[in-house]
């Protein structure tokens, strides 16, 4: 359904500020815009919130006793005869817990995440979204510091306790971030800024795995704990930075340029006001684009979370890597994945606004890129068997591929609603972690079986998570689109402000063309 808009003052296609049309605004010649800090802010607490989310993943390597866990000496057996690569068992934790309960561990976070993902989505809309980010990854940061005591005082049920609390802490930093986002980034600069705010995630990953491996090795306090008192520490202070530097939108920011302000407001809403309608539920609802969003971000966060809990496992029980390296090795393809998506964010911007691609060919050709390729990959990956040199390169280039995603469907809730896009963050996120909560479960569950090849129990983690992706993304390109939703039509606010401004000063009310009629003569 197209929108009524004025040419005297914006040109638009597909529902968006055409490119060249914000290029005319003055914005401001600054060395370090505004909104870029908020960008970098941005960025930073997405990186400390995976470090959050990873650390684990590496750190229950380093607390599981694997000599106490093996089944008649079945985890022991290299299934590749030549390779000379025993496990270091002087590695070995404090704890006694099987891979199907690791499982359940490293899922816990997740249930609480996932919980305080909606109804922070509704809050952030109603009432703003910056203390819900700061003080949530505050209470996030702070229980970090009780992993170490709840694991060793209250067990297997205490250290889930503490982890559920990290992640209801830590529920509202994707939806809050995309409204922050929605708030503080024109259009033409969505792909790019987008990325980097959520190449963060691949930041927090690259610095958490081979850091809490080292601090495994050689930190305080038995090495392990000594993750969480970091990462910790790192986590207050950023929560407390972005409480006191960070404003809601420009509008609110004190000190930043006029300009910019004007700039940034003009682009996203077409006024230097910013409008805040009731969020409308049923269009939504019906909204096939928003579906396909949904399956895309459920497939990736199935993939992804199989990749990101479970990698460390692997590459000790299959690959037979050190602790230490263990932690180094499995960042490499998180690196890969936030230069590479980087590097495509510059190259779905300059599509978009060369107008050569429209938002929707773009977003769906990215996300091709995003989804496609470390689906190829798993499936590759779980062939190559002994050769360690060349899974990891597989896996490497896998993920790295999967950084497309943020220029992808990722950044697709931007385009088809700026207004409304935390909320659908919110929705989206919070039904895509249910899906990865069950990747860890599946993983653990599947390879706890000691009487059949380790090997061939991986493949069939890995298949399912391969066989997930190209199916989410496949679906996304059938049913994706780069529009600007009917549902999100600022002119649409003000044909419904003049019916009810008719309405209440005259006895004759105004018919809809003649409402519309006055709405664009005050344009």
């Amino acid at each position: 359904m197209p929108f009524r808009r004025s040419t005297l003052n914006h040109r638009h296609r597909d529902g968006h500020v055409l490119v060249w049309d914000q290029a005319r605004d003055q914005t401001p010649k600054r060395c370090f815009a505004t909104r870029y800090f908020v960008t970098f802010m941005l960025f930073l607490g997405m990186a400390n919130a995976y470090v959050m989310r990873t650390n684990m993943s590496v750190a229950i390597v380093a607390m599981v006793n694997h000599t106490a866990i093996k089944v008649n000496d079945e985890e022991a057996v290299d299934e590749c005869g030549d390779r000379d690569l025993p496990i270091d068992d002087s590695q070995d934790g404090e704890f006694a817990w099987s891979s199907s309960l690791q499982g359940y561990i490293l899922s816990s976070f997740f249930y609480g995440y996932v919980i305080t993902q909606i109804p922070f989505g509704i809050l952030a809309k109603k009432y703003g979204s910056l203390r819900f980010l700061g003080y949530g990854m505050l209470v996030n940061s702070v229980f970090a510091f009780l992993v170490p005591v709840a694991a060793r005082q209250g067990g297997v049920w205490g250290l889930c306790a503490v982890r559920f609390i990290q992640g209801l802490g830590e529920g509202p930093i994707v939806p809050c971030t995309h409204a922050m986002l929605a708030k503080w980034i024109p259009p033409n600069e969505r792909s790019r800024m987008g990325a980097a705010v959520y190449a963060g995630a691949q930041f927090g990953t690259i610095i958490s795995m081979p850091l809490s491996g080292l601090l495994a090795e050689y930190g305080f306090d038995g090495g392990w704990p000594s993750i969480f008192y970091v990462f910790g520490i790192v986590g207050t202070v950023w929560s407390i930075a972005f409480l006191i530097f960070v404003y809601e939108d420009p509008s609110a920011h004190p000190k930043i340029d006029e300009r910019e302000k004007k700039y940034i407001n003009d682009a996203l809403w077409g006024t230097d006001v910013v409008k805040s309608p009731p969020i409308p539920f049923k269009a939504i609802l019906k909204s096939m684009p928003f579906y396909a969003i949904l399956f895309a971000h459920m497939g990736h966060n199935y993939g992804y979370e199989t990749l990101m809990t479970e990698l460390p496992t692997y590459m000790k029980q299959v690959l037979r890597f050190s602790l230490k390296s263990n932690g180094l090795l499995s960042s490499l393809p998180y690196l890969a994945m936030w230069l590479f998506s980087m590097f495509i964010s510059v190259i779905a911007d300059w599509m978009i606004s060369s107008k050569r691609f429209t938002h929707t060919a773009t977003r769906k050709l990215i996300n091709s890129i995003g989804q496609y390729g470390p689906g190829i990959a798993l499936i590759a990956a779980s062939y190559t068997g002994c050769d360690r040199a060349l899974t990891l390169a597989i896996l490497t280039i896998g993920v790295g591929l999967n950084g497309g995603i943020y220029s992808g469907f990722k950044i697709n809730h931007l385009d088809l609603t700026p207004r409304f896009a935390g909320f659908l963050m919110a929705i989206t996120n919070c039904s895509a972690n249910l899906a990865g909560l069950l990747a860890p479960i599946a993983a653990g569950n599947l390879i706890s079986d000691h009487t059949k090849p380790i090997m061939g129990q991986w493949q069939i983690v890995f298949f399912i998570a391969a066989f997930v992706y190209l199916i989410c993304g496949t679906f996304y390109n059938i049913f994706g689109s780069g529009e600007r939703q009917y549902w999100d039509n600022p002119e649409g606010d003000e044909q419904k402000a003049a019916l009810s401004n008719g309405a209440n000063s005259s006895p004759a009310r105004l018919s809809m063309p003649q409402a519309i009629t006055a709405t664009e003569s005050r344009q």
